[in-house]
């Protein structure tokens, strides 16, 4: 009698374990589904588009060094790195008249809200940086489960106790 006890409390265990793998599947199956439904509702900005645009609006060009009567005292530089600009580099200068490195601009653009990085006048519309910085929330996001089955077993181990111990 203890031995058919035991088999069907094994049998309990088993079902539970597979009824909650299914559900986790069916659960990572919605997510999945209304994840992609969403995204593909709003257009998303990707960071070539992103850059694209900041070219658009404010195309690179190459720097020519001014000599105002070989005075050191005109010596321009970009806010962001604080480097001297030299002869030759690509340099974007913003429609408020701001000038910065190509590479420096387009770093912060990126990381911050596209913003010039003195006076914070708008380089690019709200929208357009609105859908880069949702793409890069989306790019980032942490799956709460990879599909590895240590990871499995430790989900099925915190929602049923110790039962599983058995079996592993």
């Amino acid at each position: 009698m203890g031995a058919l006890s035991e088999f069907f409390s094994h049998v309990y265990t088993m079902t539970i374990i597979f009824v909650s793998l299914l559900l986790l599947e069916i659960v990572i199956l919605i997510r999945t589904v209304t994840g992609n439904l969403c995204s593909a509702r709003q257009r998303l900005v990707t960071t070539n588009q992103f850059l694209k645009s900041i070219e658009e609006k404010n195309p690179t060009i190459s720097y020519k060094k001014i000599n105002y009567n070989n005075n050191n005292n005109n010596k321009v530089e970009c806010a962001v790195c604080l480097s001297d600009f030299e002869d030759g580099e690509k340099v974007r200068r913003l429609k408020c008249q701001h000038t910065f490195h190509k590479d420096c601009l387009d770093r912060w653009l990126q990381q911050y809200l596209a913003t010039c990085p003195l006076c914070r006048t708008k380089v690019l519309p709200d929208a357009v940086v609105a859908n880069f910085h949702l793409q890069l929330q989306n790019n980032n996001q942490v799956e709460y489960y990879d599909g590895s089955d240590e990871e499995m077993i430790f989900l099925l181990s915190a929602l049923h106790g110790n039962s599983l111990h058995r079996f592993f």
